[in-house]
């Protein structure tokens, strides 16, 4: 199921969508789907990063070398 939204874009972004999907015989939804999409990856990528830094940091977790990781999967 999908939803249905609205997005204000500035006139040369529109323009540039429209161009692209003039080019390439996609609809501009496409495009604008897709990119939102890899936007959210990259997004949640980054946040999991941030909060294994925030575990890192306050000792919760721990950094393991090559060796020490390989080490402890033949245990």
């Amino acid at each position: 199921m999908s939803k249905q939204t609205a997005i204000r874009l500035p006139d040369e972004t529109y323009k540039r969508l429209q161009s692209l999907a003039a080019k390439t015989g996609r609809t501009a939804t496409f495009y604008m789907r897709q990119a939102i999409e890899e936007y959210l990856d990259d997004l949640e990528d980054l946040y999991l990063a941030e909060q294994a830094t925030l575990r890192l940091n306050r000792g919760e977790d721990q950094v393991l070398t090559a060796e020490e990781f390989w080490r402890g999967l033949d245990d």
